[in-house]
């Protein structure tokens, strides 16, 4: 059972595509254009707005993982309970504006963008749908509960491995790394220590999302004053952005992974 899907009054797909876009004006050294598109996320996603509100839950469905299937129902169940206590013609008034600034500052183009995760802020748009089918909303909702469900599947499916060999792997990474490194960066070692467990299964699932993250990150790193001002440090914000899209291609080798071991340290050094 197939209904159409309006990407437009998607909140989400809105802010994303407008991310992507933003992206494309920073490799371009297009520094009006970065500051036209950085102002009008900053103005309608800004903290208050009904579009900020529906895009935190947007966020907590599509950064949940390691969930059974109750907890899925569950949180699936709260984030449509929250949204229904939003304002429905707030959002619709906030998203008008936005989208009417789009056409008019920037380019109907926006709305072609590729943005790699349309597939899921679809789905969940058409869960906040009231005005949708019952019987299509509990299916898209089933769909999502085995996504939602997959690594906590995947985890409990791993293939048994040496137990000495395992042990050999950890107390060498906790001798080697703990207290030198940030949580991200255990985070990722520990995945890749354990990841011929399960082919890398889980590996790559972490790798593509703190790769978003940290690309997000390096992107509105650019807004800060000691980045902007220095011609230096914005291009080569600019090549780590580049070289975060490239891993994305490459095989999963040491050699990659320090190379994200690095971005994290550039990372944390630009938050804090």
């Amino acid at each position: 059972m197939k209904t159409k899907h309006n990407k437009k009054r998607n909140t989400a797909f809105l802010y994303e595509t407008l991310i992507v876009e933003l992206t494309k004006y920073i490799l371009q050294e297009d520094e009006k254009g970065k500051g036209l598109i950085s102002n009008i996320i900053k103005g309608h996603f800004k903290s208050g707005t009904q579009l900020r509100r529906q895009l935190n839950l947007y966020n907590e469905l599509l950064e949940a993982e390691d969930l059974d299937e109750r907890h899925c129902e569950r949180l699936i169940f709260e984030a449509k309970l929250t949204n229904s206590y939003l304002n429905e013609k707030q959002i619709f008034k906030e998203q008008s504006a936005l989208i009417k600034r789009i056409n008019s500052e920037l380019s109907k183009d926006v709305f072609r963008n590729f943005v790699p995760n349309y597939k899921d802020l679809a789905t969940i748009s058409q869960i906040f749908n009231i005005e949708l089918p019952i019987k299509h909303r509990i299916l898209l909702e089933k769909n999502l509960v085995e996504k939602l469900a997959k690594t906590k599947t995947q985890n409990s499916d791993m293939i048994p491995i040496d137990n000495i060999v395992y042990k050999t792997f950890v107390a060498k990474f906790n001798e080697q790394y703990d207290n030198k490194l940030i949580a991200e960066q255990k985070s990722l070692l520990s995945f890749y220590i354990s990841s011929f467990a399960d082919n890398g299964v889980q590996l790559k699932m972490f790798l593509e999302k703190e790769i978003n993250r940290l690309k997000t990150k390096l992107i509105e790193s650019v807004n800060l004053s000691e980045i902007s001002q220095d011609k230096q440090m914005l291009s080569n914000t600019k090549l780590v952005v580049e070289k975060l899209n490239d891993l994305r291609n490459k095989e999963i080798d040491e050699s990659l992974i320090q190379t994200v071991l690095k971005i994290q340290d550039l990372v944390k050094e630009v938050e804090s």
